[in-house]
Order: structure tokens, then sequence, then C-alpha cells
């Protein structure tokens, strides 16, 4: 399986173990999937990297993409998903969950 997609796979059931919607009450899928596989990949599209690369820059992306940094608009999207699903990606690199898997 492609690296990227077995980091975000992770990532998406990180969001569902920390109480994160999986699915709204229409049965669409919800913020665990927008975060882990729409929004983190837009990142790593706009920037034309690779997860392990935004994972070992994340502090520099979430300046970048923040209330005042560059891409803040772009971070700002859609209520602040973009910028909240780099926090909470950072929060999940940083976790005993994804270093011992």
């Amino acid at each position: 399986m492609n690296q990227n997609i077995e980091i975000l796979n992770r990532f998406e059931k990180y969001l569902e173990q920390k109480g994160y919607s999986a699915v709204t009450p229409s049965g669409l899928k919800s913020t665990c999937y927008d975060y882990s596989h729409k929004r983190i990949p837009a990142v790593c599209d706009r920037e034309r990297i690779s997860v392990p690369i935004l994972i070992k820059n994340i502090d520099k992306f979430i300046s970048k993409y923040d209330e005042f940094g560059s891409e803040a608009e772009f971070g700002n999207k859609s209520h602040r998903s973009v910028i909240n699903a780099l926090k909470r990606f950072k929060e999940f690199t940083e976790s005993t969950y994804f270093k011992h898997k």
C-alpha cells in the first residue's frame, strides 16, 4: 500500500478514536474522512510534497496556513477545516498511536 495512503488511513482511525465524527446524520463521510483524505492531501498537492515531508515540516506548514501565514486564506476555507486538519495531523504524528504502529 502507498505510504501516504497508509498514514492517512491511520490518521482517519486516530480521529475516530478521538471522537471526531465519522459519518453525518444522513450517512455521508464526515470530519474524519474530510481531514484525512481531503484536507491533508490538498495541502500536500498545493505544496507539491509527500505526507512524510509534511510530517517532518508540520510546524512550518501550520504557521503558513494559520491566521497570519502566507496561505491563511486557504487555511481558513470551510470554517478553518484546512488549518484544523493540519493541527490535528500534528497531534496524530506526536501521539503514541502514530509512533507505535
